[in-house]
């Protein structure tokens, strides 16, 4: 196994330099973030000056403030800190990037499933993923804190809850001199954070970019910018898709997974309020409006860097549209990725541009520096494995919602898809069947199956780009009380496109390391290398909407169907950023269940769509025009879509309902 430096660059000469400068007392701070006059221009970027080896490493338990084990006594989050030695002893104060997560001892993060460690005496030994090894050497402190009711905190997890957004907010006040820490878990005496100008950034994949979400929609003061990845908006629609089911289980079953076993032994009490808050017949209830930060995005003070994975079939990325466009309504300050993968941390598909952009990140919001990094695009986008596009601001100011609209075609089940309305009294027919799901419908796409409805345009003669959140609004008469709905985009042409369908969602992990920074025997910077997987596919899906029929008088309250009776409902399609190229078609189809991704209803209805009262709104850069110039004109030498087989990646495995890293 080979292993080599790479990002901070750790030679022997770079160690002794760093080491030499640290005793001549270099500032890495300059000096107006401190409040001082600045004698020289502020500087660009941080250095690796301070020593990894002799950094502090600390425990510390916060009081949230709260009882959720109703124990008599308010609870307390465990803190584990890791700074470097020198700032404290020049008398500077440096700034916090912290991860607030409850799988540090159940499940562990990132792609090597790391867990903190603990030396003899119960310190903190050693810190999951890089963010230690490559930025307390640049004069950060990291802090990792356990979620109440995990590993070594006090309380109960509650899945996105109070007690869960308050177990890392009260960090934050503490980090600010607004909250009690102490240096046991029951111990009284307290210890204080001045040690930090309290300037904090919190990061995160997936429940940890949950978290970041959620103390920013607090409006916590302190927190200067959060980075979530692959993050949930609102829990509710991390278990329904408008009323529709995804994963045949709540959040009880999650609490209960990552809570420490004195935590499950005694949170009998939360477990339940969460099964009662939360039916399985798809309510909107008041347990998940508490766990919707969207609708307090107007409280976040903090800037936004957020990542995911545009093929991410367990934390769909409505989560990220949904959050993104309340964001840009409150005029916060945003900036964003999104690749071709599934569930997949940026570190792990675009390493080298990744640390160093987060790094530009920090050094801009954490430490003052002006290093342009908020002048840059806004958006960086995947368009093909490891080939990345960006766009000043995202979606396109020229991206505009454009109506398509489905109509009859030579054949039952396969239809048209343009700009003129169907005919009055144009409809097709479909047959719920559970057993099948997108990739049969895309693969059947040219052919009357009984369990779809698809809609195609004529081959592209131009490239057409869809950027943003779209919907599909439909008119469905069902035979049955119950019927759920899927509506899906689809680009039907020959790609070679990530494999998100396969283990590693898009990723292939690889035997060589590199380095991110120094390391100790306990705690290494050392990680092992991926490479895209890759799939040669003849469509590719890349938008989905669901929904349960039965919500179409009131998005969060489901109603019994009367058969033989018309429903019309609007589906929110999730974002995505696709370019469709020449010579490809674009297919809307329009289907039941769909196998893996959604819980069938309880009964198996046919449903027969009104065409001329169904319609897709979608945001295509161009509008229109940029339609009808695709549509229009000569197609480029091409073998037709017809003599492309349409496979394309395999089935979505079954996401268990943990938002993490394993999946």
């Amino acid at each position: 196994m080979e292993i080599r430096a790479r990002g901070a660059r750790w030679s022997c000469r770079t160690l002794v330099a760093a080491a030499s400068a640290a005793l001549l007392g270099v500032l890495l701070v300059p000096a107006g973030a401190h409040g001082a006059a600045r004698a020289t221009p502020p500087a660009k970027e941080s250095k690796p000056t301070y020593s990894y080896a002799d950094a502090i490493r600390e425990s510390v338990w916060v009081d949230t403030g709260i009882d959720a084990d109703a124990d008599g006594r308010t609870d307390r989050v465990a803190v584990d800190v890791i700074r470097p030695r020198e700032p404290a002893r020049q008398g500077r104060k440096i700034p916090v990037i912290m991860d607030a997560s409850p799988y540090y001892s159940c499940c562990g993060r990132g792609n090597e499933s790391q867990k903190k460690t603990y030396d003899a005496d119960g310190a903190p030994a050693a810190f999951p993923l890089h963010y230690d090894n490559y930025f307390v050497p640049r004069g950060y402190a990291f802090v990792a804190v356990d979620l109440t009711g995990t590993n070594r905190s006090d309380g109960c997890i509650d899945v996105g809850g109070r007690s869960d957004i308050q177990s890392a907010k009260a960090v934050v006040d503490w980090l600010n001199g607004r909250a009690r820490g102490y240096g046991s878990r029951g111990g009284t005496d307290r210890v204080r954070a001045g040690w930090t100008t309290g300037a904090t950034g919190m990061i995160g994949k997936s429940y940890d970019g949950t978290i970041a979400n959620g103390v920013a929609a607090t409006g916590v003061e302190g927190l200067k910018t959060i980075v979530p990845i692959s993050a949930i908006s609102s829990w509710y629609d991390y278990y329904f898709a408008q009323g529709a089911p995804l994963y045949d289980s709540g959040p009880d079953w999650l609490s209960g997974y990552v809570e420490s076993p004195e935590a499950r032994a005694r949170c009998q009490t939360v477990q339940q309020r969460l099964i009662d808050g939360a039916p399985r017949t798809g309510d909107l209830t008041r347990l998940w409006s508490e766990r919707d930060y969207v609708r307090n995005a107007d409280k976040v003070k903090a800037s936004v860097f957020a990542v995911h994975g545009m093929q991410d079939l367990n934390v769909r990325t409505k989560h990220l549209g949904q959050w993104w466009d309340a964001l840009a309504d409150a005029g916060v300050e945003r900036k964003i990725w999104l690749s071709q993968t599934g569930h997949v941390d940026p570190f792990d598909f675009r390493r080298a541009a990744w640390v160093s952009t987060l790094h530009r990140w920090f050094d801009h919001y954490l430490l003052g520096y002006d290093n342009g990094v908020d002048r840059e695009p806004m958006a960086d986008i995947e368009r093909a494995p490891d080939r990345w596009s960006t766009d000043r601001v995202w979606p396109p100011r020229t991206a505009d919602t454009t109506t398509l609209r489905p109509g009859k075609g030579s054949a039952p089940g396969v239809g048209t898809l343009g700009r003129t309305p169907a005919r009055p009294g144009s409809t097709e027919t479909f047959t719920d069947d559970p057993r099948l799901g997108e990739s049969d419908w895309a693969a059947d796409i040219d052919r009357a199956t009984p369990a779809k409805s698809g809609f195609i345009t004529r081959p592209l003669s131009r490239d057409l780009r869809l950027s943003g959140s779209g919907t599909v609004t439909v008119t469905a008469t069902p035979s049955t009380s119950t019927a759920h709905l899927s509506a899906v985009l689809v680009d039907l042409g020959p790609d070679t496109i990530r494999d998100y369908g396969a283990t590693g969602e898009g990723i292939t992990t690889l035997t060589e390391r590199t380095c991110w920074g120094p390391s100790t025997t306990a705690d290494s910077s050392c990680y092992r290398e991926t490479a895209a997987r890759t799939a040669d596919v003849g469509h590719t899906v890349f938008s989905r909407g669901w929904a349960d029929l039965g919500t179409y008088a009131s998005a969060g309250h489901g109603r019994p169907l009367t058969p033989g009776k018309p429903y019309t409902l609007t589906l929110e399609l999730a974002a995505s950023d696709h370019v469709v190229p020449a010579g490809h078609r674009l297919a809307l189809i329009i289907g039941g269940t769909d196998q893996g991704l959604i819980d069938p209803p309880s009964t198996t209805p046919t449903l027969t769509v009104d065409l001329a009262t169904t319609a897709a709104r979608l945001p295509l850069v161009g509008g229109a025009e940029a339609f009808t110039r695709a549509t229009t004109g000569a197609v480029p030498p091409h073998s037709s879509p017809r003599e492309t087989p349409h496979n394309g990646v395999a089935e979505p495995r079954r996401t268990p309902p943990i938002p993490g890293d394993r999946t």
